[in-house]
């Protein structure tokens, strides 16, 4: 079951911001879009990741993120996967380092995708469950 590549679960419209944007405009994304990560792209190459940890982590007031750019606080190591890598793999990773998201590139880095954890869970729902699958409202 966990043999399928990454490419068929992926997210492919992801939101992204860039290393410049400030932390208000990422912010805003993250609330609007409903996501708790956004990978940062320079020139459509994954250069870091920002998350909603991110922000409280930085202890800022909220009225000072347009001053602070996302550079300053991303994570810059960023382990990522690639479209033909496994599920299981993506799984193995998330579950080890106990991330709930994963950026997917291409061999020149390139973001082309994103994981999360949710993605597993309901890959692996739908897999074993697939007649209930269809009655989420979340997916029709």
């Amino acid at each position: 079951m966990m043999n399928e590549k990454i490419s068929t679960i992926m997210t492919t419209e992801v939101i992204t911001v860039g290393p410049e944007d400030n932390l208000d405009h990422a912010k805003q994304l993250l609330e609007e879009h409903e996501v708790e990560h956004l990978p940062v792209v320079d020139d459509g190459k994954l250069v870091g990741i920002l998350s909603y940890y991110d922000l409280w982590e930085v202890n800022k007031e909220f009225k000072e993120y347009s001053k602070v750019k996302v550079k300053e606080i991303m994570t810059r190591k960023v382990v990522h996967l690639e479209p033909n890598d496994k599920i299981g793999t993506a799984t193995e990773v998330l579950l080890h380092n106990l991330f709930q998201a994963i950026p997917i590139t291409d061999s020149d880095r390139n973001l082309v995708g994103i994981v999360t954890n949710l993605d597993i869970l309901w890959y692996a729902y739908k897999k074993e469950y697939p007649k209930h699958y269809e009655n989420f409202k979340y997916f029709k």
